[in-house]
């Protein structure tokens, strides 16, 4: 047994095909497939279920790829801790954020990560929240930015900052005349929300329990960009992060954005990553860096 061949085996866990998973790591197919094998015999157990058009592990299969993925994370881990005690600031890092924070976030901090850490190279990751711990727990990711809360005693939690919620609601709708809300005015009104799978959704949820509202019948959404196009179109009122309204998101005349009086709904964003990384000095001073955000940026824009 060797670290080239657990590559291979996790490979093909994640690619559930053998031509896709040699392609991945840059080999021929029968030489993937010799050593998966070679792999089963030394182990005297069947990893993978064979298929003609489809690749599946076996239950013990799928228990040897779990401790595979963490065997070599720990050897990643060795080599980023010889690397970086040459060199902490430079490399990789591999960040992942999810979709209704990355689009709306990096604009105001990556110029000043960019100043801060000039020698090092961010790869970021774009996924739902689940997808992202799954990533950091099995050592493909070195941190995530995620909405608190976070409940896994092995990942280290950063918190850094609270995004407030606004209220977006067609120009027409009797609610657009305020200036602000008292959080009791959501009672019993309808809100558009995003589909399963996305945190802001259940954010969202969160706020309607609190406040007595409740989430319009028959639709959600895929996209925050998505929610937007349907309040503009006046087919009902939804809850937007701070981030997503601020420039360079260009403002919308057909959309009136309310704030909420006293203490706002909000969301808690912290940057997590495993208690065990060797980037563990680093990812502390990027998330520093992180907290530095312009000022009024999580104010409601001017123009609202």
């Amino acid at each position: 047994m060797n670290l080239r061949d657990l590559r291979y085996l996790v490979a093909l866990a994640e690619h559930r095909h053998f031509g896709r998973a040699a392609a991945a790591s840059f080999v021929s197919q029968p030489t993937l497939s010799t050593q998966i094998r070679k792999l089963e015999e030394e182990l005297g157990v069947t990893l993978v279920e064979r298929a003609p058009r489809k690749v599946m592990l076996t239950p013990v299969g799928r228990d040897i790829v779990e401790r595979a993925r963490r065997v070599l994370a720990d050897v990643d881990q060795m080599a980023e801790i010889a690397r970086r005690s040459q060199d902490p600031d430079a490399g990789s890092i591999r960040l992942g954020m999810f979709p209704t924070l990355g689009p709306y976030l990096l604009p105001h901090v990556l110029p000043g990560l960019r100043e801060k850490f000039p020698r090092l190279e961010m790869l970021l990751v774009e996924e739902k929240t689940d997808a992202l711990l799954e990533r950091l727990r099995e050592g493909r990711l070195d941190a995530a930015l995620l909405a608190l809360p976070i409940h896994d005693d092995q990942l280290h939690v950063e918190t850094l900052f609270e995004e407030p919620f606004l209220l977006a609601v067609p120009r027409q709708h009797a609610l657009a005349k305020r200036r602000s809300l008292a959080i009791d005015d959501l009672d019993r009104i309808p809100l558009l929300l995003l589909e399963e799978g996305h945190c802001l959704r259940d954010q969202a949820l969160d706020v309607c329990r609190l406040t007595g509202a409740g989430e319009r019948e028959g639709f959600r959404a895929t996209s925050l960009e998505t929610l937007r196009q349907m309040v503009a179109a006046g087919v009902g009122l939804t809850l937007l992060p701070a981030l997503s309204v601020q420039p360079p998101v260009p403002p919308s005349p057909d959309i009136a954005l309310l704030p909420f009086e006293g203490e706002s709904p909000h969301r808690t964003i912290a940057m997590v990553w495993r208690r065990s990384s060797a980037m563990a000095s680093l990812l502390e001073r990027i998330a520093g860096q992180l907290r530095e955000l312009p000022p009024g940026l999580l104010l409601p824009p001017a123009e609202s």
